[in-house]
């Protein structure tokens, strides 16, 4: 079917909009467990909204207002331009590369996705927040109509960004080494979090929110927040500088619609690589790599590689060590800056990355089947979860050594050192001996797609797997725990305090070898339910 001669963009938009609701309410009728979740987070996100705006609503008047409202609709602008970076498939209904067939014009196209756009639980959320920030600013007729299009212009600065984004990187966000890109979302949150709490912390010590007005006062010519400087403008009587920040978003509109149909144009006219032949392969055939050359020989090196590949290269694996590295670095560095830590927070290094321990063959996913293959005895299974446990330490160990030293310069406790080192080094120890085990007997599926760690159905397998572990590791840990704190309230306990660096570590070595062995047998024997656990879903 082609489309009409002369079809206007007034009879494509109300169609894209309706193929929009049309997709979402279908995707709700497929399970009760969808419908459920969305009902939670409309609910959920309409709560956070009120509350927002309510308090938005109660600056009105006070002097500081405008410090509030302009950089909270900077960071609701960033968000909105790196949410197609992190969650690609979060809208696949305004995915542009479904129409390339279609034989639709990019400005028709362009003014019909921007308002399918505005459907949804973020558009909805953004509204609360621009309304109450333009709300708390404005005074006067005046002012009330400036916010009014200054609240029009914000919002659909947002939505086009967020498109212009997406359509500018579609083909690389829709690859699989570009959903890869994902896995950096958690490191966005750990940073983002800690960095607002290490910034409210830096306010309340340094004169509050006086403190960021030379920065809003940049950041109301900034669009979209220049358009609510503009409402602020003109409540105070700068009835020309509100003008030009109004003008300035409508300027930054009309720069991404443009910047987005140009996007668009180029998705649809040029050819992607399944319309391009493939390039020959050049050059001989690579033959061991460098990574295979520098690890033991035999079974161990070989389970060590392929762990250390699927940290590299798959998408989960990745986006949970990615998580791991950067909590474990954030906690005790960011507690450190701000005075308030203790330099055994380093031990959340150490914690966090032996939380990779468990579940290890669900990290294959259906691919354990070929491991099964090859593990025919308990001592089959000892060198494989052997070679997993030493692929973990070759980025633990150093890792955790490189924390606590930081850790430990920043708080200038180098006489802890040792003392946090070794108990480092048996908390992870005691970690990897729960994981091996608890790998055997509570194995469960991680899915392939989507963002869910879990298969439906075994959630309470990983909680029991994951928190059973964690406190069997902190009771296995105990002897050298209650040796620290024995030697913290000696009075001679700093002179002695470096023998918990061999002693953690000699600890940390034999409940890790320990741990692998009472793993084997079980490991051995329950292969077949192994295989069916981690092959679900």
């Amino acid at each position: 079917m082609s489309a009409a001669p002369g079809a206007s963009a007034a009879s494509i938009t109300p169609v894209v909009v309706r193929l929009k609701l049309s997709l979402l309410r279908n995707g709700l009728r497929q399970s009760a467990g969808r419908r459920a979740a969305y009902v939670l987070s409309v609910v959920l996100v309409l709560f956070l909204a009120a509350l927002q705006l309510i308090g938005l609503i109660a600056l009105r008047g006070n002097e500081h207002a405008a410090t509030v409202a302009v950089p909270l609709v900077t960071v609701l602008a960033l968000g909105w331009a790196v949410m197609p970076l992190f969650f690609p498939g979060g809208d696949e209904t305004l995915d542009p590369t479904r129409l390339v067939m279609l034989p639709l014009r990019p400005q028709p196209l362009v003014r019909a996705l921007l308002a399918a756009s505005l459907v949804g639980i973020g558009p909805l959320f953004t509204l609360c927040l621009l309304a109450g920030s333009v709300i708390s600013l404005a005074h006067g007729t005046a002012a009330y109509v400036t916010a009014v299009v200054a609240l029009a212009l914000a919002l659909l600065v947002c939505v086009a960004l967020a498109r212009a984004v997406a359509a500018a990187n579609i083909r690389l966000l829709s690859s699989r080494k570009g959903r890869d890109l994902a896995v950096l979302s958690g490191l966005v949150v750990a940073v983002g979090v800690q960095l607002v709490n290490f910034g409210v912390q830096r306010l309340g010590s340094t004169g509050g929110l006086s403190t960021l007005d030379p920065a809003v006062e940049v950041l109301r010519w900034v669009p979209p927040a220049s358009a609510i400087g503009a409402v602020d403008s003109v409540s105070d009587g700068s009835y020309g500088s509100g003008i030009a920040q109004l003008a300035l978003c409508a300027g930054a509109l009309v720069g991404l619609l443009t910047l987005w149909s140009r996007h668009l144009t180029r998705l649809m006219t040029s050819p992607d690589g399944s319309t391009l032949q493939a390039a020959e392969p050049t050059g001989r055939e690579r033959g061991s790599s460098g990574l295979a050359r520098l690890l033991p020989a035999g079974r161990t090196g070989t389970v060590m590689e392929r762990s250390l590949r699927y940290v590299w290269r798959d998408p989960k694996t990745k986006a949970a060590w990615v998580t791991s590295l950067a909590i474990g670095l954030i906690v005790p560095v960011f507690n450190a800056l701000q005075g308030t830590g203790t330099v055994y927070f380093a031990c959340f290094a150490a914690g966090m990355l032996g939380i990779q321990m468990y579940n290890q063959f669900g990290q294959d996913t259906s691919a354990f089947w070929m491991v099964a293959m090859t593990i025919s005895s308990t001592r089959d299974a000892y060198v494989e979860l052997r070679g997993r446990a030493l692929a973990l330490l070759v980025i633990t160990l150093p890792y955790a050594t490189l924390v606590t030293v930081l850790t430990t310069a920043l708080l200038d406790s180098w006489w802890q050192l040792p003392a946090v080192l070794g108990l480092s080094f048996a908390l992870l120890g005691a970690m990897l001996a729960t994981g091996a085990w608890s790998s055997a007997r509570f194995p469960y599926s991680i899915p392939q797609e989507g963002y869910k760690n879990v298969a439906p159905g075994q959630a309470g397998l990983a909680w029991i797997a994951i928190f059973g572990g964690m406190v069997s590791a902190a009771l296995l840990a105990a002897p050298v725990i209650a040796l620290t704190i024995w030697l913290n309230v000696s009075a001679d306990g700093e002179r002695w305090s470096w023998l918990l660096l061999p002693v953690g570590a000699g600890y940390g070595a034999l409940i890790t070898l320990l741990g692998l062995r009472l793993a084997a047998p079980r490991t051995a024997r329950r292969l077949p339910e192994i295989l069916a656990a981690v092959s679900k879903g």
